[in-house]
């Protein structure tokens, strides 16, 4: 390996470089919002208590089954398999001249997705039942009971498996150079086939993705530190909080 060639490349091709990270960030980061609100909704309507009769029991184990045929198929397939059926499939089954970039947005976000909807249901399943019951004696449905008690704590519980699905997506962007994406790989690809330093070329990009992905794991973990609050806290209306307060009046 010649480091003079590594200063020449990045000299020389350091905004196509740019470029294919920003082009993997954009992918992956819209990629895996999207994904958690499908896995959001995929996960919350697979908790939801099934009846013992009637045609709610009917929609509901029908839209159970859909569901887990989407999350199974989608969790069982390689996403370069899946962009190649969704962008040539299209064209060639229903004749949509799907963008290449479209097609890699829609690839990660239900491949995401799939994976979402088992980390949510999780995370649901996690929350002491008595929460449930305490929401239902207060005349809460599922849903009222999901928005206002269990959802804001299972977000808080799978951030750390989101934020890792996020680092996952940047690296996996790479395989949808099969659609012709200009992502990183790609682009380097590219970079390699014109000067044919292929090692130091794709050394380059190897540095790139550990810089992403180090700072992605460095801010996430700032957030979760933050969720988690501070150590000491007084809870209001304590004995202590009460002293508190009447020490300073005085």
């Amino acid at each position: 390996m010649s480091f003079e060639w590594i200063i020449k490349i990045i000299s020389e091709n350091w905004m196509m470089f740019l470029k294919g990270a920003g082009m993997t960030l954009f992918i992956a980061l819209i990629g895996t919002i999207i994904g958690a609100a499908i896995g959001l909704f995929a996960g919350v309507i697979r908790t939801i208590p099934v009846p013992e009769r009637g045609l709610k029991k009917v929609l509901l184990k029908i839209i159970n089954i859909i569901l887990s045929i989407y999350i199974e198929f989608f969790r069982g397939t390689p996403m370069i398999v899946q962009a190649m059926v969704i962008y040539y499939g299209s064209a060639m089954a229903f004749n949509i001249d799907m963008n290449p970039l479209l097609a890699a947005v829609i690839v990660v976000s239900i491949n995401t997705g799939a994976y979402m909807a088992e980390i949510v249901r999780g995370g649901v399943v996690s929350i002491e039942k008595g929460q449930f019951e305490a929401a239902q004696a207060i005349g809460m449905n599922h849903f009222q009971t999901m928005w206002n008690v269990v959802l804001p704590q299972v977000i808080r519980n799978i951030l750390p498996a989101t934020g890792n699905q996020f680092v996952i997506n940047i690296k996996d962007t790479s395989v949808l150079n099969v659609i012709s994406v200009s992502e990183l790989y790609f682009l380097t690809k590219s970079v390699a086939g014109n000067n044919f330093r292929y090692f130091e070329s794709f050394f380059v990009a190897c540095l790139i993705y550990f810089v992403m992905t180090f700072i992605v794991t460095r801010i996430l973990l700032y957030l979760e530190r933050r969720l988690e609050g501070s150590e000491n806290y007084t809870i209001i209306g304590s004995e202590n909080q009460l002293k508190t307060t009447h020490t300073k009046g005085m």
